[in-house]
């Protein structure tokens, strides 16, 4: 795993990482490097209102857009990664500490005061997310890290443990030659 971006191969990237990592915040940014359109599981996981999809509803709806040509999915669902990482030849994890996710949970909540955000996705706080991001890197980076090194052997992974490191490799990103070609459709 490395942290030095570069768009050389990035066809099919997932983004992934606790709540308040960045996730859809990075999504955006290399979506706009790259020319590659961002796919937000949140946005296909629930309806218009708010309400989850039934498994076979999501399952349709992730192999519909892993199987774009480029594709940038933005989000976590652990138990159907291994579908995600099977088509990926990219993968980010935003391997933040607690307290820089849960400030970032704070942020987007002040920013968006409960409303919508990334795709229309209603920005929901409780108890049990805080517990999640607080226990994210003990109990689901594990778990999330053996998925990728059993499903997608052959991807390139980046693991990003802190903010710096995300501009960085943000940075490399933009200064790449493929990406360029990307947003230039060649």
């Amino acid at each position: 795993m490395n942290t030095a971006g570069t768009a050389e191969g990035m066809r099919r990237i997932l983004v992934l990482g606790s709540g308040g990592a960045g996730k859809t915040v990075l999504s955006r940014h290399l979506s706009g490097a790259l020319g590659i359109p961002v796919v937000h599981l949140d946005a296909l996981y629930y309806d218009e209102r708010w309400r989850p999809r039934s498994p076979e509803e999501f399952a349709a709806a992730e192999r519909q857009a892993v199987a774009a040509e480029k594709v940038i999915v933005d989000g976590n669902y652990a138990t159907s990664l291994p579908l995600r990482l099977a088509a990926a030849d990219t993968v980010i994890v935003l391997d933040l500490p607690s307290r820089t996710c849960l400030a970032g949970i704070l942020r987007r909540r002040w920013r968006y005061r409960g409303g919508q955000h990334a795709g229309g996705v209603f920005d929901r706080l409780s108890v049990e997310f805080v517990r999640y991001v607080i226990n994210y890197r003990r109990h689901a980076l594990p778990r999330v890290l053996g998925l990728i090194a059993q499903h997608a052997p052959t991807a390139r992974v980046f693991r990003l443990t802190s903010r710096r490191d995300v501009a960085r490799f943000l940075e490399g990103i933009r200064r790449s030659p493929a990406a360029a070609s990307d947003r230039l459709g060649r």
